[in-house]
């Protein structure tokens, strides 16, 4: 992170300063489409709107949370072409790449070739397609901020094209009329922040009688692009796209509504390259570099913006899911938003599912790198209700002023870290703000959503049966040799994980006759070992009888190329405390281990102790009111004996 006013501060000011400038000289000259965004010329006024802008923006990214490992991430996804030749490194990517070095080094900023707004010819965009739900109930500050965001991500190296969804459930003539203006709205809001602007694309998107074919052979619909040079030539000179949800009929050769969200899926299909050709795709198969299933874009992102929000939380109040593991929660939220008494939303738990299902649809043939953002109008504006306004929460509608928030834009923070601002693995009360009114509370919560096509999580013992209870002593009991687990792939995770040689043979007979269960996420990318333990002592039946075995977290392990992205930790921790140890879990770390941090966010509290190198962290909630319960913690955590196959202190 930046200090304000410290030297990174200003060298980085200093270098989107001169992208400005430079923006603003090549703006003159780039190529139009024939309905760019740009509103008149660049002003004076215009020019000063956008250096504003642009300061704003500069502090956003500045002021991220992103770690070492984000950084990086980010820069090797966006950071440079993909062509050959020289790269081009975005001003904006400098200020990223920089502002992670230490700070005691006092770097020297290198400024390089600042961003082009043209894509060479053979440099495959980054694109995020983004539905905008219902804009004709947005106030124009609300949309300007939202124009401003989707300018600051194709100014970090993503380049949107929009679909919008103007339900306004009434007739065709009228319903054709508003998406018209809306689609004006929204151009002139966008071409604000400069050229090159946005442009409409009306004629790409058609619908044939019968459902076009796809190469994935998930999903079939009958929209589907039909002119892919109506998206390929705007995109390559820097514009973003916007596209009204009409689909012109192959068989009346006339222009009629189109289901926004097949709309989107279409789009994700022909950027992919798995949309099989038909007769309709004029132009693809004479030009090479686009013809046949060839990839016209790298879909990174879809972004679905509702005034809904996020895909609710369990609890009235909580604001939205931070995080959804796809491949393991999908069925369960589908069967939560449809279940008569999970209706405390009203008609607005189907608008829910639908946004669940259209992102479920579009990732499942997009690369698993791919994710959805699912957020509010004001949280992609990065806007919230003024004090006033929270505290009038619940005497009547509110009206349209707002403020700027001072925390991360969700979008922006996601482009440059790949994760939510909250981790999904973080307890409500960590993030919920104090308000004895919980609809003010409510008002204040996170709205946005982040959804991955995810990993499957195993957990032996199943816990579809239940949490995990401690098995009657003398009775059959897993092992870790037992044939449902890959012992040499779990012993390699822990290894690369810790960085360390584990002595298998000692680790075997430590937890043979105390293992709880293990979690696996995937293919063995992320994991954990749990067991029962005595307290010094106490024999296994006393313990068992007395309610005295202690849960342990025992190893913890996340390969590392799944640090830190992903969210395979919290995909673990999540399944240990809500599904396995719903009532709390112990375990232990070195007291100068970099992870204690991450530890202590998630925990119900920490102790260091005495005398011993352990940190003893705990998750369950009376734990602190029971002095027998800590010291039977305490006595595990000091007791534990390690295995590594090495003379290092243990983690």
């Amino acid at each position: 992170m930046f200090i304000r006013g410290g030297v990174a501060w200003k060298r980085a000011n200093a270098v989107v300063q001169a992208s400005v400038r430079v923006e603003r000289r090549r703006s003159l000259s780039t190529e139009n489409g024939a309905q760019s965004g740009r509103a008149g010329s660049f002003s004076a006024t215009g020019g000063k709107h956008k250096r504003e802008s642009d300061k704003q923006f500069l502090i956003s990214v500045l002021e991220s949370s992103a770690t070492n490992r984000d950084a990086k991430g980010y820069i090797n996804t966006f950071g440079s072409s993909s062509s050959a030749g020289p790269k081009k490194t975005s001003a904006f990517t400098t200020v990223v790449q920089d502002g992670f070095r230490g700070q005691n080094e006092a770097p020297r900023f290198v400024q390089g070739p600042v961003r082009v707004s043209m894509v060479d010819d053979g440099e495959i965009p980054h694109i995020a397609i983004v539905k905008l739900k219902d804009p004709q109930k947005w106030d124009d500050p609300l949309l300007d901020g939202i124009a401003r965001t989707i300018t600051r991500l194709r100014d970090l190296g993503l380049r949107s094209v929009i679909v919008l969804d103007c339900d306004t459930g009434q007739g065709e003539g009228t319903q054709r009329q508003a998406l018209s203006q809306q689609t004006d709205r929204v151009i002139r809001a966008i071409g604000q922040y400069g050229s090159p602007g946005a442009e409409m694309v009306s004629s790409a998107i058609w619908k044939s009688a019968r459902e076009s074919q796809s190469v994935s052979s998930v999903y079939s619909s009958d929209v589907h692009v039909g002119f892919g040079q109506g998206f390929n030539t705007p995109i390559r000179h820097g514009h973003i796209v916007v596209v009204p949800p009409r689909a012109l009929c192959e068989e009346t050769m006339a222009y009629a509504p189109a289901d926004p969200n097949e709309v989107v899926f279409a789009l994700a299909q022909f950027f992919s390259g798995l949309q099989v050709n038909s007769r309709s795709n004029v132009g693809e198969r004479t030009e090479g570099s686009l013809s046949g299933h060839t990839r016209k874009g790298l879909v990174d992102r879809i972004i679905i913006i509702d005034p809904i929000g996020g895909i609710p939380a369990n609890g009235y109040g909580d604001g939205a899911r931070v995080f959804i593991n796809l491949e393991e929660e999908f069925t369960k939220l589908e069967v939560a938003l449809t279940q008569d008494e999970a209706n405390l939303l009203g008609d607005a738990n189907a608008n829910h599912l639908d946004n669940l299902k259209l992102v479920k649809k579009a990732l499942a043939i997009l690369p698993s790198t791919a994710s959805a953002v699912i957020t509010s109008p004001a949280e992609a504006a990065n806007l919230r209700p003024s004090t006033t306004q929270t505290n009038q929460v619940s005497g009547g509608p509110l009206v349209g002023e707002v403020k700027t928030r001072r925390w991360q834009n969700p979008l922006i923070h996601n482009l440059i870290t790949d994760r939510p601002i909250y981790s999904a693995s973080l307890p409500i009360g960590r993030v919920k703000p104090a308000s004895r009114n919980p609809d003010i509370a409510s008002a204040r919560m996170p709205t946005t959503t982040l959804a991955k096509k995810g990993l499957p999580v195993t957990i032996f013992p199943d816990t579809r049966l239940g949490p995990w209870i401690p098995p009657t002593p003398g009775k059959p009991r897993l092992r870790l040799t037992d044939t449902c687990i890959d012992l040499p792939r779990l012993v390699h995770l822990i290894e690369d994980s810790f960085n360390r040689k584990l002595d298998v043979d000692h680790y075997l007979r430590r937890v043979e006759d105390s293992l709880a269960g293990i979690i696996i996420a995937g293919e063995y990318e992320g994991g954990a070992i749990l067991t029962w333990e005595r307290p010094f002592g106490v024999d296994e039946e006393t313990a068992f009888r007395t309610g005295r075995l202690v849960p342990y977290l025992d190893k913890f392990a996340v390969l590392k190329k799944s640090q830190g992205a992903g969210g395979v930790a919290d995909i673990v921790f999540n399944a240990m405390v809500r599904d396995c140890f719903p009532k709390g879990v112990c375990w232990r770390s070195r007291k100068n281990n970099p992870v204690n941090k991450w530890y202590f966010e998630r925990s119900c509290g920490v102790r260091k102790l005495p005398e011993s190198s352990w940190a003893m962290f705990w998750t369950t909630p009376e734990a602190a009111t029971s002095e027998q319960l800590m010291g039977d913690y305490e006595d595990v955590c000091r007791n534990v004996v390690p295995s590594w196959d090495d003379t290092k202190p243990a983690d």
